[in-house]
């Protein structure tokens, strides 16, 4: 049975643009850099103002996209395993949204949750959350976080920094491909 939500009927967005920042965001933590770089932020900043209103949605879809496909892999990984991806990364991450209180206020990580759970049962983070109104200021941060924790995830079992966006930029390109035939 098909769903409002199944990714087929979702916007992949601007998935090039969502990748450069959450690299850009685990690079930083891989340089032990944990505040963060007020340059860096002012340039962010610009590079979302920038955007306008319709880019900015195109950012925000981009990265769901990355989260569905994050899951989606560790979807892949935990079934090798005989395990349930959504067990394996809830708890963790919300335990990690808990204990990072200026990223995730409090009220988003139920959203953030509700997001991971969405992808985790194939259905589309951006359409999920669409049901709910606009996103807030507060949700938007914590989704570049999201997407950055499952990377930052994915990167250690691969044992690889690079490993997510790798994944990402290999899908693009293997998409560009296919479209040009």
């Amino acid at each position: 049975m098909s769903s409002p939500c199944d990714p087929e009927y979702a916007s992949a967005g601007d998935v090039s643009a969502a990748l450069m920042m959450i690299d850009s965001r685990l690079k930083a933590l891989y340089d032990s850099k944990t505040e963060t770089d007020p340059q860096q932020q002012r340039l962010v900043e610009q590079f979302a103002a920038s955007l306008g209103p319709d880019g900015f949605e195109a950012l925000l879809d981009g990265t769901c996209t990355l989260i569905y496909t994050f899951m989606e892999w560790l979807r892949k990984v935990c079934e090798d395993h005989d395990e349930e991806v959504i067990e394996y990364v809830l708890p963790t991450h919300v335990a990690t949204m808990r204990m990072m209180p200026k990223t995730f206020r409090p009220e988003v990580v139920p959203t953030m949750a509700g997001l991971l759970v969405a992808a985790g049962t194939g259905l589309s983070p951006s359409l999920w959350r669409a049901q709910y109104g606009p996103w807030t200021d507060d949700e938007t941060n914590a989704l570049e976080a999201t997407a950055v924790l499952l990377a930052e995830r994915i990167n250690r079992i691969a044992g690889d920094h690079d490993f997510a966006t790798r994944l990402i930029t290999e899908a693009l390109t293997r998409s560009d491909e296919g479209g040009s035939d």
